[in-house]
């Protein structure tokens, strides 16, 4: 039996603004989302979103790192954990109305010291600390589980989503999740190989039971997400790696038998296993493996799941699920287990306008960090002020021998496909042995600064060779050895006695995985320093994407001076553009990026066909087609000849409507990649127009998705014709 995902073609479109929620001061809890309060106006444009203001979306979620979702829905609210690792304050709690615009709620911990590498004292927990958080909701109380390396698994409860917080812990378990059956019991399953071993909590949830469950299910991983759904019990599990699939068991009971089958397959929602300028034919890509999944009042089921994305990190898409045979498999009707880019956002009964779930930004004057800020490892509250100096983050240095293993680096995650970090630094305050600037943490990290010596300042540049193209293949826990500290690297580049107010800049273009450092005089006109820097791939030694910080060390072996930040920015010149941009009611033509050639109708003109360009580029006349708008960022294509594209039985055709509006068939969802790439999605199939590379003919309406390297003939260039 297959229960399909309803077709929404009358949906109301977006006509409701809504603020933002307003959340609790608190220990764990979060004031504005900036100290200026939240998103103004039209930041929307300026900043990513996945909302495209029409009733669509398009992924990725957030244009940022968001690691091991799980997601979760009590009532008309939604709320997403996310893993925090080794940065303080740890687990990220998001709450959405709509599973599209999403706002930050809360961290459930503001700092988890377990010991002295806690503290990069003696050591660190790079690529440690807290994982795999699962979020439950259950009697009026909120859980959130997650584990940490080498120690034991946190619990932590609130009434509210926004905190305060309470912990305690239980002996640790390996990317668990928790389910709360209707039996009374509480399960939780856990491990990364089968057999899988179902434990039960007591009823406070501060330890287990004695007896334990036997699940053999072989095809899971480990990324557990245990769910109870209609009196079946589903276990969704991402296999480890980077190329890989999604699985789903299915039982009858907790004890099994267990079913086996793949969720996703295969689906990299065309991102390539490197960055897309070296990507080529055979690049496997990076698939979607892991995350939750949730249903709406309505009916519809939902996942949120994470795919490695370069050196940016790994992120997040919303994706629909299809019921088939009783098994939730991504996808849409007649195109399962594979996902779309852009589709219509979920029905919850709710609308707003788009509405960016990350704005970085700090002016550092609002009395409070931008909560979007983690430290890198638990920080030292005593060596940092907002207030000593008022509209300045003071950072007193404190001894480190390198960056890597320096305290009180503070770190955000950078937008991407580009993103343009910019900082204001007063260096004056500045003593013998401190080094304080933007840099790059990863590993190896990268920075620009001022460093302080006896016999005087200069700025330099430090970037070492990347350490291998890591590409995000295998899991954390020890996979890789994390050095007490970094190898000694010698700057690259220097200006002697630069000026003591200074404006740091690092560029980072995440497409091909560059990054450029400059400074300022004068904050407007900004010189670079060394040349452009290649940021590493998705690394196992700190097991997260690269972090822009802020930073003040002093390697003479003893407290130093401190350095004074302002006007912290982060520009993102493509969060709007060509990308997201659809040219209604304008005459176009589409060029395959496989080879170059165009759309165009036959001779015969009754089917669509695609033509090799000529030497001069000159688009042939019959490559011509009007884009009609159908609403819901659904299009026509009408031929100069006044035909439809049309899904055939055998492949698109173009077809007289005499006068008739477009149908399902003339229907396709316009879906934009990033880079400029558009595919068009049948809304009879669920599946894409396509070419075959280099080989001129009919044009087929079966593509599952793009390639990594969308050279498959399923993703085109669009120009506009007169």
């Amino acid at each position: 039996m297959r229960s399909q995902t309803p077709k929404r073609d009358c949906r109301l479109g977006l006509t409701l603004a809504l603020g933002m929620l307003a959340v609790a001061a608190g220990c764990s809890s979060l004031g504005d989302t900036s100290p200026g309060g939240p998103p103004a106006a039209g930041s929307a444009t300026r900043h990513w979103t996945a909302d495209n203001g029409n009733g669509t979306y398009s992924n990725p979620l957030f244009y940022e790192e968001f690691e091991d979702p799980d997601v979760i829905r009590v009532g008309h609210d939604y709320y997403l954990a996310s893993t925090t690792m080794h940065m303080m304050p740890g687990v990220l709690i998001m709450h959405s109305k709509d599973l599209v615009n999403w706002e930050l709620a809360s961290y459930c911990i503001d700092r988890l010291d377990l010991g002295p590498t806690y503290r990069l004292e003696g050591g660190n927990i790079y690529g440690k600390g807290i994982w795999a958080p699962c979020i439950r909701y259950h009697d009026g109380m909120f859980y959130v589980f997650s584990n940490v390396n080498a120690a034991k698994l946190q619990v932590f409860r609130s009434k509210s989503p926004n905190g305060p917080w309470e912990r305690n812990e239980v002996p640790g378990k390996h990317d668990l999740s928790v389910l709360f059956d209707d039996n009374g019991k509480t399960y939780l399953v856990s491990g990364n190989s089968n057999p899988y071993t179902i434990n039960e909590f007591n009823g406070d949830l501060t330890g287990f039971l004695p007896a334990t469950h036997r699940m053999d299910a072989a095809g899971l991983g480990e990324g557990h997400h245990l769910y109870k759904i209609k009196g079946k019990y589903y276990d969704v599990s991402a296999l480890p790696g980077g190329p890989v699939n999604q699985k789903v068991a299915k039982a009858d009971s907790i004890d099994g038998p267990w079913t086996v089958t793949t969720m996703v397959d295969g689906e990299s929602l065309g991102v390539p296993g490197t960055t897309p300028s070296r990507a080529n034919a055979n690049d496997r890509g990076l698939w979607l493996h892991q995350g939750g999944m949730v249903d709406t009042p309505s009916g519809e089921w939902w996942s949120i799941i994470m795919s490695d994305h370069g050196s940016a990190g790994r992120m997040v898409s919303l994706v629909p699920i299809t019921w088939d045979d009783g098994f939730p498999l991504i996808g849409l009707p007649g195109n399962l287990r594979k996902a779309p880019n852009t589709w219509l956002k979920p029905d919850t009964g709710f609308t707003q306008v788009p509405k960016p779930a990350f704005v970085h930004d700090d002016s550092f004057s609002g009395g409070k960090l931008n909560p979007l800020w983690q430290w890198n490892h638990v920080e030292d509250d005593r060596k940092w002020s907002l207030t000593e100096k008022p509209g300045v983050l003071r950072l007193h240095s404190l001894p480190a021998t390198d960056f890597f293993s320096a305290r009180n680096s503070l770190c955000q995650r950078p937008p991407a496909p580009e993103s343009i970090m910019t900082v204001e630094l007063d260096a004056s305050g500045l003593t013998a042995g401190d080094t304080a600037g933007l840099a790059l943490l990863c590993s190896p990290s990268a920075w620009i600064g001022v460093v302080k010596t006896a016999a005087g300042s200069s700025l330099q540049l430090s970037q070492p060779p990347p350490a291998g193209r890591g590409g995000g293949r295998g899991r954390r826990g020890g996979a890789a050895a994390v050095p007490a500290r970094a190898p000694a690297v010698p700057p690259i580049a220097s200006v002697a006695d630069p000026p003591a107010h200074l404006w740091l800049r690092v560029h980072c273009n995440f497409d091909t995985d560059e990054a450029i450092f400059s400074w300022s005089a004068n904050g407007r006109e900004f010189a670079p320093l060394g040349n452009p820097w290649r940021i590493p791939a998705f690394q196992l030694t700190t097991f997260q994407g690269v972090r822009p910080s802020l930073f003040n060390f002093n390697t003479a072996g003893q407290p130093g001076g401190y350095a004074d930040f302002a006007r912290f920015t982060v520009d993102e010149p493509r969060a709007r553009g060509l990308e997201r941009e659809i040219p209604l009611g304008q005459t176009i033509a589409l060029a395959s990026g496989a080879d170059g050639s165009f759309l165009a109708a036959d001779p015969q003109g009754a089917t669509l066909v695609n033509v090799a360009a000529g030497s001069s580029g000159a688009v042939p006349p019959d490559a011509r087609f009007q884009v009609v708008d159908l609403g819901l960022g659904r299009v026509a294509l009408k031929a100069v000849n006044g035909r439809f594209v049309s899904a055939g039985e055998n492949g698109a055709i173009l077809k007289n409507l005499a006068g008739a509006k477009p149908g399902e068939a003339e229907s396709f969802q316009w879906v934009n990649l990033m880079r400029g790439d558009t595919m068009l999605m049948s809304l009879v199939n669920h599946r894409y127009l396509a070419t075959k590379p280099n080989e001129p003919g009919p044009v087929s309406d079966t593509a599952t998705g793009p390639t990594p390297a969308r050279q498959g003939g399923e993703a085109f260039k669009w120009k506009v014709v007169q």
